[in-house]
Formats: structure tokens, C-alpha cells, sequence
């Protein structure tokens, strides 16, 4: 096509409906490439340039940033990725602000004298939200030397997920959870249990045992039974005995009854927890805790 019979840039914006200066704009950083130039030097586009300007239109109205829509047009990137990570990107955002809406009504509804407080734990928290903190506390609290998988497995299980709507009482609790988490712990054993000693037996085996007896429990707790034996709690004292290299014998279960009853305790954030995750989901805080008053029933009704 000679440069006469070609579309001015006026043109071209009238066929597509946008302004001059949004041709210019896609223009001058190379999204539209022009035809070739009039003889007074002025652009001029064929009809290809109308298909690939409506095609920008619409990769925009998706707030696509400018970068992202050339590299969809030069075909450096295909459009699936592209919208997959403004999907994410965009997701990301909803979680920040359905966060903002839950601690502003937070804000809005406490009573003023502790306004300050929950401001102070609301500022701690980044938004959206991220549980790092929370999976860097369980990894320094876990004895040392655990294998990886096992280690990935309880972070997982022990950290909460913040829903995607929170309420402003999941808020509330997941920011105390988080100052909980990044406090220094009291006392030289920084609050762990009996077993993270070096004469605690085998941690790796222990904690391999309680993840099983932990899965066993759960459906008891969530079909509302009360604590008693039967093989959730077989398996939990066998993962005791196994990791100290001892036999499950009525005797070791007196023994270990005293050593769980005098074993550090983080109730509070099993308390927390319960509340970021709701009631009908038992925790591990809250199984192991059955797990333990069904060992005391048991040996209560064989001392009866």
C-alpha cells in the first residue's frame, strides 16, 4: 500500500474509537508500529495496525501493564502465563484489601481504651498477611536434626491459614499469634517439651508416631468424643516408647503421664489458632491434649 492509501493516525484512532493521544502513546513505546511515513513525514498504518490496537485495548482493560502487552504481542510471552501471573498479582490485592475492610472494622468496633493495643499489633503484620514468621517459630522450636519431610509436615499442620474473608476476630487473633510467635520465649528451655532434650530419646522417631496418632484422633475430636483408649492412644504412647527405646508397659504409661503433665506448654497459640481456624477443626495443641486426658482416664479407671 502506498503511504496515501494508508490510515493517518487521526484515522486510525477514529476506527477504533480511542483519542489521537492513545495512538501516539502505544506508538512511541513500540507496541504499534507504524506503515511507513507520508511524504511530509507523518504516520500512516495499514489495517493491521486497527486488529493489533483493538487487541491492546482489550489486554489494557485487564490492567495488563504496557510491558506485559508487548511481550503478548511479540510473542516473547504466551498470553497464558501472562494472565496467570496477573491473576495472581490480582489476587494478591483482593486478599490485602478484604485484610484492610476486617482490621478497620476491627478499629471501628473495640472499645477506645484499646484502640492503641490492636493498632500496634495490626502495624506488626504486613499485608496481605504472610505466616513466616509463624513457620520460622516452629522450626526453631522443633528439636535439631529432624528430616526435612517431617519437619515440612508439622509447619504445615501447626501453621493456620488465614481465610480469605477474615473476620475482624481472625484478625485480631492472627496478629496476637504473630506477636506471640516473634516474642522472646521465657525460661532456658525457651518452652520446649521433655522429648527436645539430648536425653529425650529420638525425636525423629517420636514425632513420625505422634503425626499418626495425631491423624487418628482427629476424627474423635471432630465427632465431638470424649478422651479414651483405643488406638489413638495406643499409637501416641507407642511413639513415646519407641522413641526411648522402651516397651508400652502400664508402668511407662504412669511415667509418661507425669512427664506430659510437667512438659512446657504453648496453649496460647493453640488458643489462637482455634480461633483464626475455627472450632470445628481440631489442632494438634488441642488432639494432643485429648490424647493426654484419654492416657489419665485410662489409668484413672485401672487405679479405680
Amino acid at each position: 500500500m502506498s503511504p496515501d492509501s494508508m490510515w493517518s493516525i487521526g484515522e486510525l484512532a477514529e476506527r477504533a474509537g480511542v483519542t489521537v493521544k492513545t495512538v501516539r502513546f502505544y506508538s512511541d513505546r513500540g507496541l504499534l508500529p507504524e506503515g511507513v511515513r507520508s511524504t511530509g513525514g507523518h504516520r500512516r498504518y495499514g489495517p493491521e495496525a486497527l486488529d493489533r490496537l483493538h487487541l491492546i485495548r482489550s489486554l489494557r482493560t485487564l490492567d495488563l501493564p504496557v510491558p506485559e502487552v508487548g511481550r503478548v504481542l511479540d510473542e516473547e510471552d504466551t498470553l497464558e502465563d501472562v494472565v496467570a501471573r496477573q491473576l495472581r498479582q490480582v489476587g494478591s490485592r483482593l486478599a490485602a484489601l478484604r485484610w484492610q475492610e476486617a482490621a478497620l472494622r476491627l478499629l471501628r468496633d473495640c472499645p477506645p481504651e484499646e484502640r492503641a493495643e490492636r493498632l500496634r499489633l495490626i502495624g506488626a503484620v504486613s499485608v496481605p498477611p504472610s505466616t513466616a514468621a509463624l513457620a520460622r517459630f516452629w522450626r526453631r522450636w522443633l528439636p535439631p536434626r529432624l528430616p526435612a519431610r517431617l519437619v515440612s509436615s508439622i509447619v504445615e499442620h501447626a501453621v493456620p491459614q488465614l481465610p480469605e474473608g477474615p473476620t475482624p476476630v481472625q484478625v485480631l487473633a492472627f496478629t496476637r499469634l504473630h506477636a506471640f510467635v516473634t516474642a522472646p520465649c521465657p525460661g532456658p528451655d525457651n518452652g520446649r517439651p521433655a522429648a527436645h532434650r539430648p536425653d529425650g530419646g529420638r525425636p525423629a522417631v517420636l514425632y513420625d508416631g505422634l503425626t499418626e496418632a495425631y491423624a487418628l484422633a482427629s476424627p474423635l475430636l471432630r465427632a465431638e468424643r470424649p478422651p479414651h483408649g483405643g488406638e489413638a492412644l495406643d499409637c501416641f504412647v507407642s511413639a513415646y516408647a519407641r522413641s526411648r527405646g522402651a516397651r508400652d508397659t502400664p508402668a511407662f504409661r504412669r511415667a509418661l503421664s507425669g512427664v506430659l503433665a510437667a512438659d512446657p506448654r504453648i496453649d496460647h497459640y493453640w488458643k489462637l489458632t482455634g480461633e483464626i481456624i475455627g472450632p470445628s477443626e481440631p489442632t494438634p495443641g488441642t488432639i494432643h491434649d485429648w490424647l493426654c486426658a484419654a492416657l489419665d482416664d485410662q489409668l484413672a479407671r485401672q487405679a479405680g
